[in-house]
């Protein structure tokens, strides 16, 4: 009987030495004769057991991990194939706690099924939510997405079924779905292991969404650092489209849809939808005035959807389970469940999909278990490079979008980076601004100049320049820009900064470090 090996594929893991594992075993199997098929799934999640190897037996898949390609000799010695004891053994897959805290409903077949195998993607479950979207009108789909109560995951939050309503009732000879799967704030990587783990459901939401709208085009608009998630989604996109899963008859219907990767260069800004729009059509990525919404005149001036690769990837488990099985998880007007990505300074690195209302205490101290350097944390940035600091004091925050905008943050992506005490908060703050001034599409003077003139501002600080005088004129710096930005670049980059001065004054108040005379 051929016993089956799993080992990612993710872009992390290989980062860590898949390949190397790969090749190691593919060598062991030669050298010893043995009947092993090798499945390169996608990620757990769990990076920091990341090579994680998992086998199947009669007891469920068995893992073993931080897996390096020397230790492949040792483990088949050890008896892997039936689950056998080793030092770098986990038990049960499903029974590691990480795991087995999670509710999956996005991420369900991420790191268990072939990412390239439509049947294996139909085993788990894969395009029920599609065959029971064929039975509805479009208007009956939009219902159920927005009764679901799902709303953006790209960090707007703004409900998913609005959205679609506006795009289904405009006007035009043409209609698009555009996937903003441009992730490009730090500590995220939901989007890249969608695509890389689990593609199907990326597409077969996409397709949903296309058949709910009168959208009869779909692009996926994702950035050339991820060229494993590019060539994972371009060889989905083909087997669907071989299978008759999408092209002029979508799974025999008379819904016709397409899907087509585009590539941008990694501009920060482009994942502002209008500037992301721009990039797609051949153009400089420069955020447009609103309105006209994109819903309106989008795409090449039709309606147009634009969605984040989460929401759209929600899609099918609503359309196979129910609005009120999704509505039930979360709390407020924060339904469903959110991929949360624990990253920076924290010993349990990875993603972590629970319903809205775990607090961030729990995220960061339980589920991400402290710093990797044993030391306190000291502060928590939620919601990528524009997301505001957390002290430990609103550690009882709960995981929501309206909770988080009462204590002026954001959830933006559901990043979350940690810091232990020996950060510095000032420079944090610096960092934000120069940041909002390198990644500027340069449009707007508020957030062109403003992010310049702060970068100014807090060297002054540090310097020890009248620091109080530098943080008034910054604070009314940091409010011109929140409100007088054309997009959420310039107006998001004063949440860092402020949240770093109201919450860490001393920072800014410290006596500058004078080097010692020679």
């Amino acid at each position: 009987m051929t016993a089956t090996i799993y080992i990612p594929r993710d872009s992390g893991a290989l980062a860590l030495g898949a390949d190397r594992v790969a090749k190691a075993l593919e060598r062991e199997i030669a050298a010893r004769g043995l009947d092993i098929r090798i499945v390169r799934n996608g990620s757990r999640g769990l990076y920091w057991l990341e090579p994680m190897v998992e086998v199947e037996t009669p007891r469920g898949r068995v893992a073993y991990g931080p897996v390096k390609a020397s230790d492949v000799a040792s483990l088949l010695d050890a008896g892997i194939l039936e689950g056998g004891a080793h030092r770098l053994a986990l038990g049960l897959t499903e029974d590691i706690p990480f795991l087995a805290r999670q509710t999956r409903l996005t991420f369900a077949r991420c790191g268990i099924v072939d990412p390239l195998s439509l049947d294996d993607y139909r085993a788990h479950g894969g395009l029920r939510g599609l065959e029971n979207a064929l039975k509805l009108s479009p208007a009956e789909i939009v219902a159920q997405v927005t009764e679901s109560g799902l709303r953006g995951r790209g960090g707007a939050g703004f409900p998913t079924g609005i959205k679609w309503k506006t795009v289904l009732e405009a006007q035009g000879p043409k209609k698009y779905i555009v996937c903003n799967a441009d992730e490009g704030d730090s500590g995220t990587f939901a989007d890249r292991m969608i695509m890389e783990g689990d593609p199907f459901v990326l597409v077969e939401g996409m397709i949903i969404a296309g058949i709910a709208t009168g959208a009869t085009k779909g692009y996926i608009y994702t950035r050339s650092e991820y060229p494993h998630a590019i060539a994972v989604m371009n060889e989905a996109i083909a087997i669907a489209r071989k299978a008759g899963v999408i092209g002029a008859s979508v799974m025999d219907s008379a819904h016709a849809f397409d899907l087509e990767v585009r590539v941008g260069a990694g501009a920060y800004v482009c994942g502002e939808e209008t500037a992301l729009l721009e990039s797609l059509e051949g153009r400089r990525g420069v955020v447009r005035a609103k309105p006209p919404l994109p819903a309106h005149k989008g795409l090449f001036g039709k309606p147009t959807v634009i969605n984040n690769v989460i929401s759209l990837a929600s899609v099918p488990i609503i359309m196979d389970r129910g609005a009120a099985f999704y509505r039930d998880f979360g709390m407020g007007r924060s339904r469903g469940t959110i991929p949360v990505q624990i990253a920076g300074n924290v010993k349990h690195g990875g993603l972590f999909e629970t319903a809205f209302g775990i607090t961030l205490g729990e995220l960061v101290e339980e589920i991400g278990g402290g710093t990797a350097t044993g030391r306190p944390v000291r502060a928590v940035q939620v919601g990528g490079p524009l997301g505001a600091y957390f002290p430990r004091a609103l550690f009882d925050t709960p995981f929501d979008y309206e909770a988080f905008a009462a204590k002026d943050g954001l959830i933006g992506h559901a990043g979350i980076v940690v810091f232990d005490d020996s950060v510095d908060m000032l420079k944090q703050a610096r960092f934000a601004m120069e940041f909002c001034a390198v990644e500027s599409c340069g449009k707007c003077t508020p957030c062109r100049i403003g992010s310049t003139r702060g970068v100014e501002l807090a060297d002054r600080i540090a310097a020890g320049i009248e620091p109080e005088k530098q943080i008034t004129v910054l604070t009314d710096l940091c409010n011109t820009m929140k409100f007088g930005s054309l997009c959420a670049l310039g107006g998001f980059t004063p949440y860092p900064v402020m949240s770093a001065l109201n919450h860490f004054p001393e920072d800014f108040r410290r006596a500058p470090v004078r080097e010692a005379a020679e």
